[in-house]
């Protein structure tokens, strides 16, 4: 079973890697002559604040180079909003340049309006240079001294520094400034005159190549953020440890009694009324209503939860280091696809175990389930993009390849893990027996009612992971590089090992009142933590960033509920999971008749 499990993750590596996660530049082994041409690709312009809305370069009236040359790029470079095309520079190898001209060009009034819109929203470019990403603002407004906007003034950076590091014959770094005295006035709407220059300089320093990454990762770990993220699992750890601690011993201390009571209860053999979660012993595994979607809803959740385990492997093993390009995206997709089989197999096994009969809906509600949501989702966001002609719009010919890995792979997947489901004729293991007729459930208080539980079983998980969630944030829909997977990796087993323990004492609590259906209870009490999530992506769009405008609205609180949908899904797997091996557990320790 190791072996193919070890099988199936070099395979998954090396079908990523085919997949092309990082595009090399036209120098494929980054080493070059003196002299030589060293690519430089100019990717995309948009506002700072706002990470998806984002445009190609050459939207804005910018020097075009002699020969525009799109370069091609893998599918997880143009999920991630990529579009490199040859940059209007030379940065040949080693060679100083001091104040060259790109262009001079006279900007008509609606190119001024163009730039100028373009400064007031804080208009960044970015560029690759050897496959190293550089970044610059294109402009600033100068409001010094000036409380009316009116009387802002508005310039754009007409000469770019380029400071370049080598290590004999490669690239190792590359930094660009602005020069804040060389500007063209953009504050009025009329026709200006333009040069566009560039300045190149070489330094040779001792970092190896191998090394060159490195700076990037450091950024995203310096001490004190290190201290942020250990302060983060030590806050967490505490409150988890004291808070299960206290649940445990109660948990426990109750269990060992009503055991004792049981027991007690059976050998005097006397005439009074059973009470409490053992009086309810033929109705607890009385299977749930709408089991085709219980089932379906576990499948999908398990698949996710394959999926994110995958993702933490190769995220562990520096699959993905920072600015390599389209890494994750790529690997969401291949994974997805690949582990298809897994929601299909657990879906129909588990349906069939609860007597259901038509396990072919079954498998077609399982593969909606999560895709079709993300699937209308993709279609209204992707026609936002369209219509502000963002880069975050899919080229057709990218929706075509993602249709035929759905088609050609996920799909076929998910049929034949369906039918292994279907027959490998597994009964549903209870250890009593269930009566004909369900007992009625007594009135309760509202404060064991479902979603007053759910809030108070997404709480605790929600409160050990709040903290790293901003870093995760700040990557995501922001500028920050997040590369401390191991901290992160172990915050996701403190979530899982909270989300479970919470679920089942909630179930123990419900069952001691004589409430039998604990079945879609325990899933949405687990998956509960993934509404807390979307709560916080509300306070951090309106209190923690300053994005803005209806596109970056609708890309973060889109795709945002899709990953909330996705983690609802997994944790709600997780904690049904464990609140069914907790409940088989204690009504194997009793005697019933």
């Amino acid at each position: 079973m190791a072996k193919k499990k070890n099988t199936l993750l070099f395979s998954i590596s090396i079908l990523i890697s085919f997949l092309a996660i990082h595009v090399r530049s036209d120098g494929s082994d980054h080493r070059y002559k003196l002299g030589e041409p060293v690519p430089l690709y100019a990717n995309k312009v948009g506002p700072f604040h706002n990470p998806s809305e984002t445009y190609r370069y050459f939207d804005l009236p910018f020097c075009l180079p002699a020969h525009l040359k799109e370069k091609k790029e893998a599918l997880g470079e143009v999920l991630n909003g990529d579009r490199l095309v040859s940059a209007p520079y030379k940065l040949d190898f080693l060679a100083e340049k001091d104040s060259e001209v790109v262009c001079k060009k006279k900007l008509t009034t609606e190119e001024v309006i163009q730039f100028r819109k373009a400064v007031t929203k804080d208009y960044y470019f970015q560029m690759y240079y050897d496959d190293l990403p550089i970044w610059g603002f294109i402009g600033k407004v100068d409001k010094e001294g000036k409380s009316d906007p009116s009387e802002y003034k508005y310039y754009l950076y007409k000469h770019i520094h380029f400071d370049i590091n080598y290590n004999k014959d490669r690239v190792i770094e590359i930094n660009v400034r602005t020069d804040p005295n060389s500007l063209v006035d953009l504050t009025e709407d009329k026709p200006v005159e333009a040069e566009f220059m560039y300045t190149v300089k070489w330094k040779e320093t001792t970092i190896p190549f191998e090394k060159r990454m490195e700076k990037y990762s450091q950024s995203s770990s310096m001490p004190h953020h290190l201290e942020i993220h250990w302060f983060s699992i030590i806050n967490s750890c505490v409150t988890v440890l004291l808070l299960t601690g206290f649940l445990a011993t109660i948990l426990m201390r109750v269990l060992k009694n009503d055991f004792v009571k049981y027991a007690h209860d059976e050998e005097a053999a006397d005439d009074q009324e059973e009470t409490g979660w053992k009086y309810i012993h033929g109705d607890v595994f009385r299977y749930p209503k709408s089991k085709s979607l219980f089932a379906a809803a576990l499948g999908s959740g398990t698949q996710l939860f394959t999926l994110t385990i995958f993702i933490f492997v190769l995220a562990l093993v520096g699959v993905f280091y920072p600015y390599n390009r389209g890494a994750l995206f790529t690997a969401l997709v291949v994974i997805y696809a690949l582990t298809s089989g897994i929601a299909g197999y657990t879906a129909t096994s588990f349906y069939c175990q609860l007597e259901g009969s038509n396990w072919v809906r079954n498998l077609l509600l399982t593969g909606c389930l999560f895709c079709g949501p993300l699937f209308l989702t993709f279609c209204f966001l992707n026609t936002v993009a369209i219509a502000y002609s963002a880069t975050a719009a899919l080229p057709f010919g990218t929706i075509v390849v993602i249709v035929l890995i759905w088609t050609l792979v996920t799909s076929p997947l998910l049929v034949l893990g369906g039918i292994a489901g279907k027959n490998s004729k597994s009964e549903f293991q209870a250890p009593v027996r269930t009566t004909k007729y369900p007992r009625e459930i007594p009135p309760l208080p509202w404060y064991r009612g479902t979603l007053p539980q759910m809030a108070m079983a997404g709480f605790l998980p929600f409160s050990a992971i709040y903290i790293e969630l901003y870093y995760i944030f700040a990557s995501v829909w922001g500028h920050r590089i997040y590369t401390i997977y191991s901290i992160l990796f172990i915050v996701f087993i403190i979530l899982l090992i909270v989300t479970a323990f919470i679920t089942v004492a909630l179930t123990y609590f419900q069952l001691a009142a004589e409430d039998h259906e604990w079945w879609w209870r325990s899933f949405l009490c687990g998956g509960s933590t993934g509404l807390f999530i979307y709560g916080y992506c509300l306070y951090y769009y309106y209190a923690r960033s300053d994005m803005s405008g209806f596109m970056q609205t609708s890309f973060f609180f889109g795709y945002m509920a899709c990953i909330c949908y996705g983690f609802f899904l997994m944790l709600g797997s997780v904690g049904f999971r464990a609140s069914l091996l907790f409940v088989r557990h204690i009504y194997r320790s009793i005697k019933c008749e």
